[in-house]
């Protein structure tokens, strides 16, 4: 059937895909199931699979077996759904919440300890801060209302959290 779809044979193609596709279904389900994964989600690869022969039918080549072909385009799509979904373990929080303890909370800066580091940093870099972290305006703003250039604003920024991260250190 495939021979026949590359010559252009349209009902040859859509019967060997009729055909392959529950054959793809029963080996995507099987692997799903030795993986412990439930099933619902093995509909997608198979998907992917048609569609991945769809796409790439034209490097089969006419000389080789079709079904060394199509499994590698399966398993493929196989490890590709399996690496975006990735490997969790799903565990209800409400089953532990009792044995779970919650994390020390590191005491925060007040405003007052922020304003009085912020005093002590240079005239511009604070300007800068204020403007993009507390006014909420944009960089290229900034640079436009300060007579800076973007750059400028984005080194100054940087200089200035970096100076107000270090002096509340210190003071931990």
């Amino acid at each position: 059937m495939m021979l026949a779809a590359h010559a252009g044979d349209r009902s040859a193609y859509e019967q060997l895909l009729r055909e392959i596709a529950p054959a793809v279904r029963v080996v995507v389900r099987r692997r799903f199931a030795s993986f412990g994964m439930a099933t619902h989600d093995a509909e997608d690869v198979v998907q992917d699979t048609l569609l991945a022969v769809h796409l790439k039918r034209q490097t089969w080549r006419t000389t080789d077996p079709l079904g060394p072909w199509l499994w590698t385009i399966a398993r493929n799509k196989l490890v590709d759904h399996l690496r975006r979904r990735g490997r969790r373990v799903e565990v209800p929080i409400e089953d532990f919440a009792e044995t779970l303890s919650a994390p020390e909370e590191r005491p925060g800066a007040d405003a007052a300890d922020v304003e009085r580091h912020l005093a002590l940093l240079p005239e511009k870099q604070r300007a800068v801060l204020k403007a993009v972290a507390v006014d909420g305006a944009s960089i290229g703003d900034t640079a436009r209302h300060m007579g800076m250039t973007a750059g400028a604003v984005r080194v100054a920024l940087h200089r200035a959290f970096a100076g107000l991260a270090a002096r509340l250190r210190a003071d931990d």
